[in-house]
């Protein structure tokens, strides 16, 4: 898979991602940087697969429906990497079956 972390990530999970088999760009490599939500996604589209953030409340300001991409929202108490780790190897599960348009949340849930 391709996939884009989002700015809120920390770059160095880039390298659990490609550890784990995936393509991976952060949000600055890709030059998107300071690109809100909607812009991001329009811009990602075709480019990647998956975007990968934190940002819980991006399946509700967001309409997924017919978008060329994914979203894997991962749930940690922060975005420390050392938070966000523990939750990779269920992040490398999802992303054998996640499908374009569709929103995962793994990790500590609410």
């Amino acid at each position: 898979m391709r996939l884009l972390l989002d700015e809120c990530m920390p770059r160095r999970l880039k390298l659990l991602f490609v550890d784990g088999g995936h393509k991976c760009e952060t949000v600055s490599e890709a030059g998107f940087s300071g690109k809100r939500n909607g812009e991001l996604l329009a811009l990602a589209e075709g480019r990647f697969d998956v975007l990968v953030t934190i940002d819980k409340n991006i399946r509700f300001q967001q309409n997924l429906g017919g978008r060329d991409i994914a979203i894997l929202i991962i749930h940690a108490l922060s975005n420390d990497l050392d938070d966000i780790r523990p939750q990779i190897p269920r992040a490398l599960t999802v992303l054998n079956n996640i499908v374009s348009g569709q929103v995962i949340e793994v990790g500590i849930l609410p």
